[in-house]
């Protein structure tokens, strides 16, 4: 992509980025008390973090086959509370060895 092109799409994404975060600070004056708002906004970042990982960790592989067994070695380590770092090489090296199955089968 040119310079010239990705300028704007670079601006608009950083006025809407600033704008989502500037918005509510400038109209809520007062704490907020609504205790269904407080668990939304409590939830909002672990909803939209899962919305935006699950189906890229589907379309990052070259099979679905293999992103599955990713997802469940991912799902079991952390279910046993292991580190963040071996869930996360665990299911990387599951989703390896799985291509190379798939591959040479």
């Amino acid at each position: 992509m040119k310079y010239a092109a990705f300028l704007p799409y670079l601006l608009v994404m950083a006025l809407v980025t600033y704008a989502v975060r500037a918005i509510p600070l400038v109209l809520v004056k007062k704490k907020i008390q609504n205790t269904f708002i407080l668990s939304f906004l409590h939830y909002m970042p672990y909803a939209v973090l899962s919305v935006m990982t699950v189906p890229a960790v589907f379309t990052a592989t070259g099979s679905v086959i293999s992103a599955a067994v990713g997802v469940a070695v991912a799902l079991i380590l952390a279910f046993f509370k292991r580190s963040l770092l071996l869930v996360a090489a665990s299911a990387s090296a599951a989703v390896l060895l799985c291509e190379l199955v798939l591959q040479y089968c």
